[in-house]
């Protein structure tokens, strides 16, 4: 069986609901022969990376609320991720566009790395206030799984892994 998945990794409920299909797919007795197929997603193509602007600031203007507003979703998602086993640090939360996160998602796919790097991003944005736009991040992140150096940095330059991450977000 196949199972494919869009999803963003500047998302929080992407993350939970990653972490609630893999639950899901424990309990399943032929989880093994499940091949899961990331694609890529995003919520907001047009942001700008500011790793110094307010997490909550961002929501607010990109929602049309105010921040008292956006700190009670991101409460809300906070709530869903305990559930999920995950700590949500909103607080340290960079503002990064997720595209070049992607790209390392689809070199991964390559070496069926997906769900491991998938996981490490969703735990760079959200639990430990990492730039999943940073080139210097998404090569320690990259390594961590197994990736070299070189192809990580060819990934991110690569015309062929944009087209991929385009083509999943037609």
């Amino acid at each position: 069986m196949k199972v494919d998945i869009w999803s963003d990794i500047r998302c929080p409920f992407c993350y939970v609901g990653k972490r609630k299909f893999e639950r899901a797919l424990e309990q399943f007795p032929n989880a093994k022969n499940i091949e899961v197929n990331w694609h890529s997603f995003q919520l907001d193509p047009d942001l700008t990376t500011d790793a110094d602007r307010d997490n909550y600031e961002y929501l607010a203007s990109r929602k049309g609320i105010s921040v008292e507003e956006a700190k009670i979703l991101h409460g809300h998602a906070k709530n869903a991720g305990q559930e999920a086993g995950i700590e949500f640090n909103f607080d340290d939360s960079k503002v990064a566009n997720s595209f070049r996160g992607h790209l390392l998602i689809q070199l991964a796919k390559t070496k069926n790395l997906a769900n491991e790097i998938e996981e490490k991003l969703f735990e760079a944005q959200f639990e430990n206030g990492q730039n999943i736009d940073d080139e210097a991040t998404l090569i320690k992140i990259g390594k961590s799984v197994g990736l070299s150096e070189d192809e990580i940095k060819d990934a991110l330059k690569s015309d062929e892994m944009a087209y991929k991450v385009n083509e999943d977000l037609q």
